[in-house]
């Protein structure tokens, strides 16, 4: 009698130890996304990096000026990646479209991996998020950049 009272709690219990489980595992990094190509990433696959992540959109002519200096600063080093956002959240066969019309080289995340990373909506396009390799937002750069003072913001 006391055992089945105490599988009894044991049931009750299971589904919140299951949730906070669920909780810690994202806040470890359990978090993943898809790029345009469809390939999976996540925090433990980015950790270690410099992040540069750049918000653009289609109608951004400064951000489409941006885009070949963010795909050279892309195959600079290792220690780095650039990971863009479209603003407009396009996702799927839309976004890869879009991503291979506007020839982007390098990752294109949704919004929910800036969520991950706590990163503000910007105000202003393009907008770009540098997060060292400890995970933690160093530089908030509004406007054009370019793989020279990217570089020299990294180093």
């Amino acid at each position: 009698m006391i055992f089945s009272h105490v599988g009894s709690h044991i049931r009750h219990w299971r589904m919140p130890l299951v949730l906070i489980g669920c909780m810690v595992l994202a806040a470890c990094g359990g978090e993943r996304w898809s790029d345009q190509d469809g390939n999976a990433y996540s925090a433990a696959d980015l950790e270690g990096r410099w992040l540069v992540v750049n918000y653009w959109a289609e109608w951004c002519a400064p951000c489409r000026d941006e885009l070949p200096e963010l795909n050279a600063l892309n195959k600079v080093a290792e220690d780095i990646q650039v990971v863009g956002i479209h603003f407009d959240a396009y996702e799927g066969a839309e976004l890869l479209e879009l991503s291979e019309r506007m020839d982007i080289r390098f990752p294109v995340l949704g919004h929910d991996f800036a969520a991950a990373y706590a990163l503000p909506l910007p105000q202003v396009l393009p907008t770009t998020y540098i997060i060292n390799p400890a995970g933690e937002l160093a530089h908030t750069l509004q406007g054009p950049q370019d793989e020279a003072g990217l570089l020299a913001l990294i180093q």
